[in-house]
């Protein structure tokens, strides 16, 4: 299922959703905990990122341990340790990832349409937690495509 479509690997043709969307959400989770005023106009699009970027995340992730796996064979011992990091980078992004989609539903929906249902320091515990999440998963981004480029590509 994550192997391949049409002979092309599957992680090819998804990883990129992973880099579009996990930033989305991360912007879209620091404007929508630190701009109270904008969190009704935002507030779906948010929900609707922090389900689609972790899912992006989990599908590159198994689709490149897929290609891994399949690759493996062929690969010199400095590739395979190219390779583990990167996918250890992805590992990472896909849990901090997750833990920021989690984290902005659960705002979302304790704060949409100009209400709230959570104490004020609930918000700010959620809202303190989604800028620091946003943080790192963008970090992790950055890393997993550095070190896949490089593996792919070669230092550069």
């Amino acid at each position: 299922m994550f192997d391949q479509i049409n002979g092309l690997p599957v992680h090819v043709l998804v990883l990129h959703a992973a880099v579009v969307f996990v930033p989305l959400l991360a912007l879209g989770a620091i404007v929508y905990a630190l701009v109270g005023a904008w969190r009704a106009k935002i507030g779906w699009a948010v929900l609707l990122l922090g389900i689609v970027a972790p899912i992006c995340t989990f599908v590159a992730k198994e689709s490149g341990t897929k290609l891994f796996n399949r690759l493996e064979p062929h690969m010199s011992p400095a590739g395979k340790k190219l390779l583990t990091e990167h996918m250890g980078f992805g590992t990472q992004t896909f849990w901090w990832t997750l833990a920021l989609g989690v984290v902005s539903i659960v705002m979302v929906l304790l704060t949409g349409r100009g209400k709230s249902s959570a104490p004020k320091v609930v918000q700010w515990v959620l809202s303190a937690a989604m800028v620091v999440l946003a943080v790192i998963a963008v970090y992790y981004v950055y890393r997993t495509g550095d070190s896949g480029a490089k593996a792919v590509w070669g230092s550069y």
